[in-house]
């Protein structure tokens, strides 16, 4: 397929004002594009990199109207679209990725059924329509498992840990239907993959990321994940076989869990740039926003070469906020803040990225405690792998 690539002037418009939509936009700056973005927000992060910012709602046909007449491509850095709202933009201006992708992921119904139907391994499920298949789902699953929402759940929101029977007997009935029941895995890490496919049915991957994650919400990332070379090209193949599947255009990110018998299972997937991502920003010549930009405007995708093994730090409200001034002092250390302005619990502020040579990552134990007792933030090692 011969596509057109978008030359240097045009404008991208970008549904999501968020510190991805931010870092997006100094990536389409830095490649000649002008950036309008829309946000359902007030002041968002993204204002302070992009030409344009329309807030307004992400269902107001009058603004999604005069939105996509704005732009000459359309993406977004979020997932919590309307439905009807995209299909509506993607009558007027091309959108990348298409409102089929982001239908799967937003449901986690339809994205388990997605997973199933394309063999893609997955932790066993069940879905729960409402209070009486509670039972049905213990039975089937046994304890512990895990009830999820099946739309708006990230970084922990909208899960429950099942511990046992009368864990069961104690919920409160009156739960936000219909939900998904998710099978407990013994694993052993937790692994992410950064996918970027063109118009053109080019794909890339960037290196499989490590993660470990503190209540809920993403602590630290290594990369490369320290893993196999049999097992991360095993992990890249089942991204791009998504992103294949999909007829993606933009970047993935799949996250994996690793099961205590080495087995890749896939937890769930984000049409957009991911968190677990944002070291591509320092160790890589070209990172994650400029991937998924390049694809959206249909430029060419190079690979996506790794100059340094790197690890990445959330900076998550006050307490991360609190470091700023150590990060700015020491070396070695890449600073990037989101511009929000307030400053709220469990909230991401912004990242610390760190880099190794390649080969040089810490050793096997303990790099978020050691990071954290570098920044002089309480570690907790409980969460780590």
């Amino acid at each position: 397929m011969k596509v057109t690539a978008l030359p240097p002037g045009s404008t991208i418009g970008i549904i999501g004002g968020g510190q991805l939509g931010r870092m997006s936009a100094v990536a389409a700056s830095r490649l000649g594009y002008h950036v309008h973005i829309l946000s359902a927000e007030a002041d968002p992060p993204a204002q302070e990199t992009a030409q344009r910012v329309t807030v307004g709602a992400y269902d107001d046909e009058a603004v999604l109207r005069d939105f996509a007449q704005s732009v000459d491509v359309i993406t977004f850095e979020f997932e919590n679209i309307s439905a009807a709202g995209l299909d509506l933009l993607s009558s007027l201006c091309p959108v990348h990725p298409a409102g089929s992708v982001l239908a799967v992921s937003q449901d986690r119904i339809l994205e388990k059924t997605f997973l199933g139907d394309s063999a893609i391994p997955v932790a066993p499920w069940i879905s729960v329509p409402d209070d009486a298949s509670l039972e049905r789902a213990a039975s089937t699953l046994g304890f512990p498992f895990l009830l999820k929402t099946t739309r708006f759940g990230y970084d922990g929101k909208g899960q429950f840990r099942v511990a046992d029977q009368a864990a069961l007997d104690a919920l409160d009935r009156d739960l936000p239907f219909p939900l998904i029941a998710e099978g407990f895995v013994d694993f052993e890490r937790e692994l992410s993959v950064m996918v970027a496919r063109n118009a053109s049915g080019a794909t890339k991957c960037f290196a499989v990321t490590e993660n470990q994650h503190r209540d809920g919400i993403l602590d630290i990332s290594l990369a490369p994940a320290r893993i196999s070379v049999a097992l991360a090209e095993q992990a890249q193949a089942l991204a791009s076989r998504m992103a294949t599947t999909l007829d993606l255009v933009g970047i993935l990110g799949v996250e994996m869990f690793v099961s205590a018998k080495g087995e890749l299972l896939v937890n769930e997937i984000a049409p957009r740039p991911h968190n677990s991502g944002h070291w591509t920003m320092d160790a890589c010549l070209i990172d994650q926003f400029e991937m998924h930009i390049r694809a959206v405007a249909g430029l060419p995708l190079p690979d996506p070469y790794r100059h340094s093994d790197a690890v990445m730090k959330n900076l998550i409200g006050q307490e991360g906020m609190n470091v700023c001034d150590t990060v700015l002092a020491g070396t070695g250390l890449a600073l990037h803040l989101y511009g929000k302005s307030a400053c709220r619990e469990g909230r991401k502020m912004g990242h610390v990225n760190a880099l190794f040579p390649l080969g040089a990552l810490p050793g096997p134990f303990g790099v978020a405690a050691r990071f954290d007792a570098a920044l002089g933030i309480k570690s907790q090692p409980e969460h780590e792998v």
